[in-house]
């Protein structure tokens, strides 16, 4: 287990899609997760690590709490931050809102893989202390 000094987190700015709402005319409760791993993804593209995690951090587990409705056209923020970083493992922590209004929130487990095998593989340093301290990043 890693203690982090400054751990890595970015907030990014998505609209509600048509395609993101349901039935009952406000998002589908699956657009969060999409949102989030948009937000994962500017993370590590900012930290410059994409190259390497891209591929290798399969989901294990996602936890969503949903306190609002979004509804079509509604501009959404969504802040993404490193939680935990464990031997082999990550927990991103993530809440979507609008207006400063909490939405959705929740977390997102990955386990680093290695990609001829598959099996869980230990973060290499340079991963972990880009994760663990890589601090506030810009999305643009």
């Amino acid at each position: 287990m890693t203690q982090m000094q400054d751990p890595a987190r970015v907030r990014i700015r998505r609209r509600v899609e048509w395609a993101q709402t349901d039935a009952a005319g406000h998002h589908h409760w699956t657009a969060v997760l999409h949102w989030a791993e948009q937000a994962e993804t500017v993370l590590h593209e900012r930290l410059g690590i994409a190259d390497v995690t891209f591929g290798r951090e399969p989901r294990v587990n996602a936890t969503v709490d949903f306190t609002e409705r979004l509804y079509f056209r509604e501009d959404v923020d969504v802040d993404f931050a490193v939680e935990h970083v464990g031997t082999t493992s990550a927990r991103y922590a993530f809440t979507v809102s609008r207006n400063g209004v909490t939405a959705a929130r929740g977390t997102l487990a990955t386990v680093l893989v290695d990609p001829g095998s598959g099996r869980p593989s230990p973060w290499p340093d340079a991963l972990r202390t880009a994760l663990t301290e890589g601090g506030e990043q810009q999305p643009g």
